[in-house]
């Protein structure tokens, strides 16, 4: 179409030379897949000197103590040209995350890597190392990374957690994250409520028991921790309230500590229940069902000992329902949230007593909790 010395095919390969150099300088800054292990260094605390009041001789202290074990965290993904259908690499969203423990376990949002083709964390010392995702939970929004880590001098959040349950309104807030990119922001405010839910990222799934704080938190503070004055991990800053005027929510610790120590151990997170599968609750709702109705009963599991009942079809092809769990222990059950919620708090051996409808009957039966494989 343009002969050799067409402006346009001049301008064209000044444009691609242009971004091979910017696409090479962009890798070449991130560093990514160094061969090596990674040796975490904090660097020498900044002496604090001069006239300051105590609350900030705190937030410094707290910072200086904390940064090095957060990292910032990038979600990698291959994408296809449609005009060439050549294939890139492409950096499709950061966050932040901590590091757990000295064998290099961290811990983020699943959120912030969900859909990565390869993810990659930045360390303080601004070096860039691939890191392997170990596990999720997507009803906490909770995921663990691994980095070959060779040494450290940086105390790990393990060793420094807080019991969440204790925590009271009014207490100071502290969160350290990479808001837009901006590595190593801290942000202060307060734990300005408690219990609050939100919504996790499976559906019809809500994460109960959420700190709400005020310390701003902004997109790319995802998976960064939310401290108290003494430097404890309080939470996980996970999300900003739409519209709001800076009210955001952060894990519980102990939800952290719990699920992490599952992960690390078995490579998921555990959960309790008596061996059914249930169905959706937009079929109970279509129904006018209140309740969660049993789709299958397991073999050899408590259920199935206590004579639970799955859906079925009769002999004209029809669907029979199973039974209909009603409530746990007390508590109402009208939805998969809620029974996932009501399961989340036993240990394999307690038992519950729950109440269902079986056959039309209203039944009540004490059953087992086990472990359960999904």
């Amino acid at each position: 179409m343009f002969d050799n010395g067409s402006p346009l095919k001049y301008i064209f390969s000044l444009f691609v030379l242009a971004l091979a150099i910017f696409v090479g300088s962009y890798l070449a800054r991130l560093n990514f897949l160094k061969p090596e292990a990674a040796t975490l260094s904090a660097p020498p605390p900044v002496e604090i000197s001069g006239v300051m009041l105590e609350y900030e001789r705190n937030t410094i202290g707290v910072f200086q103590e904390a940064s090095p074990a957060v990292v910032f965290v990038h979600n990698l993904q291959y994408v296809r040209n449609f005009f060439s259908m050549r294939v890139t690499e492409e950096q499709q969203g950061t966050g932040s995350g901590f590091l757990w423990d000295e064998e290099g376990h961290i811990v983020t949002n699943w959120h912030v890597v969900q859909g990565a083709s390869r993810v990659a964390v930045t360390l303080i010392d601004g070096k860039t190392y691939e890191a392997e995702l170990v596990g999720r939970e997507p009803r906490k929004d909770l995921a663990v990374l691994k980095i070959e880590l060779r040494d450290t001098n940086v105390t790990p959040f393990s060793k420094k957690v807080a019991d969440s349950d204790k925590l009271l309104v009014g207490q100071k807030a502290i969160a350290i994250g990479n808001p837009y990119g901006l590595d190593y922001t801290l942000t202060v405010g307060n734990v300005s409520a408690l219990g609050r839910s939100t919504p996790a990222i499976e559906t019809g799934i809500t994460i109960r028991d959420m700190i709400q704080t005020d310390a701003p938190i902004n997109p790319g503070n995802s998976g960064g921790p939310l401290l108290d004055s003494r430097g404890f991990l309080i939470g996980m800053n996970t999300l900003i309230l739409r519209n709001s005027n800076g009210i955001g929510f952060a894990v519980p610790s102990n939800t952290i500590n719990r699920i992490v120590g599952q992960i690390i151990e078995h490579g998921r997170p555990l959960q309790s229940g008596i061996g059914i599968s249930i169905f959706e609750d937009r079929i109970a709702r279509a129904y006018g069902i209140e309740g969660v109705i049993v789709w299958e009963v397991y073999p050899n599991t408590p259920a199935a000992q206590a004579g639970m009942a799955g859906t079925r079809r009769d002999r004209f092809g029809r669907i029979v329902f199973g039974d209909v769990i009603l409530s746990i222990d007390g508590e109402r059950i009208r939805s998969k949230d809620d029974l996932y919620n009501a399961f989340y708090d036993k240990q394999p051996g307690e038992d519950i007593d729950i109440v269902y409808l079986h056959q039309g009957e209203e039944k009540r039966d004490s059953i087992e909790i086990i472990t359960i494989t999904e």
